[in-house]
C-alpha cells in the first residue's frame, strides 16, 4: 500500500485504545496471469484468509450485498462485538472480491457502500469508522 494509506491507518488504529486493538493484516493476491483464470486466483485467496482466521473468531464480510448501516448502528454492533468476548476479524476481498466460502464464514455482512471503493481507501474508511463507531460508544464528541 502507498505510505499515505499506511500513514491514514496508522493514525486511527494508534487512536484505538487498548480494549479495542485494530490490526490490518495482509494477505497476498492469488496469482493472476493469462494461464490461470480469475477462480483460481481467488481459490488461492481463499486458502489464505480462512487459515489466517484464528479459531472462536467472529467473522464479518465486508460484501457490496451487505447490510448498510449508519455509524449508529455501527456502534451498536460493535458494542455487540466488544461484549462477545470473541476476536474479530473483518474480511476484505481481493480484487474480485471473496469466494463463497469465504463468505459464507462469515456471521455478519457488511457492505461500506454501494459504490465502488479502492482498497487503499477501503481500509482508511473501515479505521475511521472504527474509531468513530468506538467514540460513539465512549460517547466522546468526536462523533459531533
Amino acid at each position: 500500500m502507498p505510505a499515505w494509506v499506511t500513514q491514514g491507518v496508522n493514525e486511527y488504529v494508534r487512536r484505538m485504545p487498548n480494549e479495542c486493538q485494530v490490526k490490518f493484516k495482509e494477505l497476498p493476491l492469488g496469482q493472476r496471469a493469462k494461464s490461470r483464470n480469475i477462480q483460481q486466483a481467488m481459490q488461492q485467496e481463499e486458502k489464505s484468509i480462512l487459515a489466517a482466521i484464528p479459531a472462536n473468531t467472529q467473522v464479518i464480510a465486508l460484501e457490496v450485498t451487505g447490510c448498510h448501516w449508519s455509524t449508529e448502528e455501527l456502534s451498536h454492533n460493535m458494542r455487540d462485538w466488544m461484549q462477545s468476548g470473541k476476536d474479530i476479524a473483518l474480511l476484505i476481498g481481493g480484487p474480485d472480491g471473496m469466494t463463497q466460502t469465504c463468505s459464507d464464514r462469515a456471521q455478519q455482512k457488511w457492505s461500506l457502500s454501494n459504490l465502488t471503493l479502492p482498497h487503499p481507501l477501503v481500509r482508511i474508511i473501515l479505521a475511521e469508522q472504527l474509531y468513530r463507531a468506538l467514540m460513539i460508544i465512549k460517547n466522546h464528541p468526536y462523533h459531533k
